[in-house]
């Protein structure tokens, strides 16, 4: 799916190349990720959409076909709801460094809210000064906007207060937080983290913690504008034009 993101893939064709039946591929495909074969193709789309639009000045109609998309309304629509920015918007804002909090996304909390989840988020050792993103969502895709978020500057618990009654998946993002690099198609995750799925239910605090770790070929992609617009302290450069060296 990396490699061939832009083609007309088939679960048959999928299957075939893995020499599974398409329902026992499904099957193992899902344990292994977290989800279909069909909805990871559509995050690595929509994913490598976003890198296309940083190092390349196609248009964003030549992006959406070359992802395997036939339609561009289509394309806009899923990418927008997916990263929280339009195409368009996206690269203009990665490329002149304006700070964003991508559509959803809230500030860190406040002492006075009631809390659903909390815990500890572990992170690999590193020189660099990191800003660490925790949100809740519906589903095992990082896409759309989080029922809750919480935004670690330095090392403490997270809390996700408020959160509704239900099965939520937690997922971690570690960015760097100091000396980013002007080039924003290299801004990429330091680190990720995930739980399996827990269950949220009224006046019964959760205790989650979290390991974040490397980014694996088997982990579904950050779909929404982090860290690509995460910019908070903008750096002082001249932006290249994508694509220049």
């Amino acid at each position: 799916m990396w490699d061939r993101y832009g083609e007309p893939l088939s679960l048959d064709e999928m299957a075939s190349t893995a020499i599974l039946s398409k329902f026992y591929f499904s099957r193992v495909f899902r344990d292994l990720t977290g989800t279909s074969p069909g909805r990871f193709l559509s995050a690595v789309r929509v994913h490598s959409a976003k890198s296309l639009l940083l190092e390349t000045q196609l248009s964003v109609t030549d992006i959406s076909y070359k992802v395997g998309y036939n339609s561009l309304g289509t394309f806009t629509s899923r990418f927008t709801w997916s990263v929280g920015v339009s195409p368009t918007r996206y690269r203009t804002l990665a490329n002149v460094g304006i700070p964003i909090l991508p559509t959803g996304l809230s500030a860190p909390r406040t002492d006075n809210c009631p809390t659903s989840v909390h815990g500890s988020v572990s992170v690999p050792r590193t020189e660099l000064p990191t800003r660490v993103y925790v949100a809740a969502f519906k589903d095992p895709i990082v896409q759309g906007a989080p029922a809750a978020c919480d935004i670690l500057d330095s090392p403490r618990e997270y809390h996700l207060d408020g959160l509704p009654d239900g099965r939520w998946y937690l997922r971690a993002a570690v960015v760097a937080k100091d000396g980013i690099d002007p080039r924003p198609w290299n801004r990429q995750p330091l680190f990720i983290g995930a739980s399996e799925p827990v269950t949220v239910r009224s006046g019964r605090p959760l205790e989650v913690d979290l390991r974040t770790r490397e980014f694996r070929p088997f982990d579904l992609p950050i779909l929404l504008a982090l860290p690509e617009l995460d910019s908070w302290q903008v750096p002082q450069y001249e932006m290249a034009a994508p694509g220049a060296v």
